[in-house]
């Protein structure tokens, strides 16, 4: 979302509240069994080299889309409509379910893909809801910005503020993608198709040493 963290709102519905409890609850352990199991498969079968090279079609987006997402949010300052936030919403979210749906094309595992789509509506669907919440009740304008923008699929085309109402026409801005630390995707991102490639030969190897 444009311009806050996931924190409850007061006054947010029950169903919100409670939802989010359980995905603060889940978020670490949900974590933790998307890595084991991601490992599991892993080790259970050797990525194809195909799979894994179709697998950048959606997760190079989906990074693009994070970091261009970043150089443009002010989080809890101003409701962001400029850059990719005029084609959607939750551009970071959707950059995130590309590059984690990318990960699951790569090992061509449908208990990882099911695992990941599980977590990303156990988690988001509360977080989205609070956020929105929070923006109508800080920015009179939000109202009307949801109109004009989907809230995760995106748009093809622009959909600018009116003219005089938070269309500032701001630049992508490098010094806002340093200060949200977007470029950790980036060395998560490396360091997992490092993984894809060389974490069965490495420890293969190794084995075939302690033998």
């Amino acid at each position: 979302m444009s311009s806050t963290g996931s924190e409850p709102v007061a006054g947010s519905p029950d169903w919100i509240a409670r939802w989010q409890r359980v995905a603060r609850r889940i978020r670490v352990p949900l974590g933790f069994l998307t890595a084991a199991l991601y490992l599991f498969e892993l080790w259970r079968r050797a990525p194809m080299p195909a799979a894994v090279a179709w697998s950048v079609v959606l997760v190079a987006p989906g990074l693009w889309l994070r970091g261009y997402a970043a150089g443009y949010v002010k989080k809890n300052r101003e409701l962001t409509v400029t850059g990719p936030y005029a084609h959607t919403r939750n551009p970071l979210y959707l950059g995130s379910m590309l590059m984690a749906a990318g990960f699951a094309v790569a090992l061509l595992s449908w208990p990882v893909a099911v695992v990941l789509a599980a977590g990303f509506f156990a988690i988001y669907v509360p977080v989205i809801a609070s956020e929105e919440r929070f923006l109508r009740v800080t920015f009179p304008e939000f109202d009307g910005y949801c109109r004009r923008v989907p809230r995760l699929l995106p748009w093809f085309t622009a959909r600018s503020a009116p003219k005089g109402k938070n269309a500032h026409g701001a630049a992508f801005s490098f010094s806002l993608y340093l200060r949200h630390r977007e470029y950790n995707a980036a060395i998560g991102v490396a360091l997992l198709y490092a993984s894809l490639l060389l974490l069965r030969p490495v420890i293969g190897a190794i084995v075939r040493g302690l033998r």
